[in-house]
């Protein structure tokens, strides 16, 4: 319904623009405020602006916005390639924080950006390429990322975001490798580390799937996800304090 994909909605989670709440299943369950922030980004990935931009304008945001104004109370939309936001009369590019020309936003044109012949782009291009086509193509989208890491294997991104699509089509090993190799050109890749814990438990390794989950949570504490996860395999385990602990942090987290 929203055009983005599971794992697209959890990034935006986990980076904190939704405040879900959790069902008696551990399902997340999603507010009103939550679905319009969520809409907006699916507008803007079938604009064909790459999820790691349309991620860096809502952070740059929350920044620019005077505190108490919600994302919800604006509007985003694509200009080609950038994205503008509206709010009243004042239009501007969040990204370079210029201001433009006042004209209404219900009037920005969503254009197809210029398509770049695979042969010609770098891996940051390719990378960018996989997050567009991920909802669309994730095939494409699978050999885009392969095509930036054979470019440059420390591209630590394209391989967390290779081994997701891997662990989606059931290949939770291989997802794992990719997510050791990030972790090899950028052991502070706190997504890699919760990614790998999820792999791991998967492939019932619990205890490293633990510590992966704690590495997570260190680097960023307000991984919900992390303390979740965490916590059901610490009460799996019998560590009852442990557990506590990390499903309170979480519901702390959560609000």
């Amino acid at each position: 319904m929203l055009g983005l994909t599971p794992a697209q909605i959890r990034s935006y989670a986990n980076k904190g623009f939704l405040t879900p709440e959790r069902g008696d299943r551990g399902e997340l369950r999603f507010g009103f405020r939550d679905l319009i922030i969520l809409r907006t980004a699916g507008e803007l990935s079938a604009a064909r602006i790459p999820q790691r931009k349309v991620q860096r304008v809502l952070e740059l945001l929350r920044e620019q916005l005077p505190p108490g104004r919600s994302l919800t109370g604006i509007r985003i939309a694509a200009d080609g390639e950038r994205v503008v936001v509206s709010d009243g009369d004042a239009v501007w590019n969040p990204e370079s924080g210029q201001a433009l020309f006042d004209f209404s936003a219900s009037e920005l044109p969503v254009d197809t950006p210029v398509r770049v012949p695979v042969s010609h782009r770098d891996a940051d291009d390719l990378y960018d390429l996989g997050c567009e086509l991920e909802m669309t193509d994730p095939e494409r989208a699978r050999a885009a990322y392969e095509r930036a890491i054979e470019l440059d294997p420390e591209h630590a991104d394209a391989r967390v975001n290779l081994g997701r699509l891997l662990h989606e089509d059931r290949a939770p090993a291989a997802a794992e490798a990719q997510y050791r190799a990030a972790l090899q050109s950028d052991p502070d890749h706190d997504v890699a580390w919760f990614n790998l814990g999820v792999a791991l438990e998967d492939l019932g390794r619990l205890q490293e799937a633990a510590e992966a989950y704690r590495r997570a949570v260190a680097l960023d504490p307000s991984n919900a996800d992390a303390h979740y996860n965490l916590a059901g395999i610490l009460e799996r385990k019998g560590d009852k304090p442990g557990a506590l602990r990390h499903l309170t942090a979480y519901r702390k987290l959560r609000g």
